[in-house]
């Protein structure tokens, strides 16, 4: 009985499947473990945003925390009632700091309002002082004498009468305003005087007066002598 020599090829087939089958364990093991390194950075991945996040809070948060602190040095430095500690010797509190700066503010304002009505007060009296710089101006213009004129000499005496009359003339229209105090009496005199001190007012007064005047010193005609 021949026996056959057995192929080559048959006997190299179970090292090549085994060959095979050991690569695609091998792909297959290589694959699952490239799964696994991928799950695990897609577990770590949540972790890290949000230590980011807390990371980013609490840089903001300690911005917050700085300019607040900034601001409170500011208002220290600022207001004087806020330089100096407390009466036990420790750092003025935030609501401490807080309550004296608008203690500060509040005189501020009640300082601003009476340097506004200072203001007024002295705007009042410049307006009267130039109603009777103006007056005062006039007269002398009123009184220069002409070039080549000659005027008769009127004595003081004469002269202060006249000035009393006219004062006297002033003194009744002041006279009939009421005050209270003094306060009072301020505002009226700077409304009196743009009433009754107007310089058209004054002529009027002053050509009243010497009318008068006239009228009471006009000599009397003298009798004729008897031949």
């Amino acid at each position: 009985m021949k026996v056959e020599p057995s192929s080559p090829i048959r006997n190299a087939n179970p090292f090549s499947r085994s060959s095979s089958g050991s690569s695609l364990h091998a792909g297959n093991h290589s694959s699952s473990s490239g799964h696994e390194d991928d799950d695990s950075e897609e577990k770590g991945s949540p972790n890290n945003y949000k230590e980011r996040r807390r990371e980013a809070h609490t840089q903001a948060e300690q911005k917050r925390r700085d300019a607040i602190k900034k601001g409170y040095d500011c208002l220290q430095d600022l207001v004087p009632t806020c330089q100096q500690t407390d009466s036990s010797g420790y750092k003025l509190s935030k609501a401490t700091v807080l309550q004296k700066s608008i203690d500060y503010i509040q005189y501020l304002l009640l300082q601003k309002k009476k340097l506004e009505e200072e203001r007024n007060a002295l705007r009042k009296e410049v307006v009267a002082l130039q109603i009777m710089q103006t007056n005062y101006e006039q007269m002398v213009k009123a009184q220069q004498i002409p070039m080549g004129h000659v005027e008769a000499r009127i004595p003081d005496e004469e002269k202060f009468k006249m000035f009393q009359k006219i004062i006297d003339e002033l003194f009744f229209t002041f006279c009939n305003i009421n005050v209270n105090n003094f306060t009072e009496l301020s505002a009226c005199v700077f409304s009196w005087l743009e009433e009754h001190c107007k310089p058209q007012t004054l002529q009027n007064l002053i050509e009243t007066v010497l009318e008068k005047k006239s009228k009471n010193h006009t000599p009397t005609s003298s009798a004729k002598p008897s031949p």
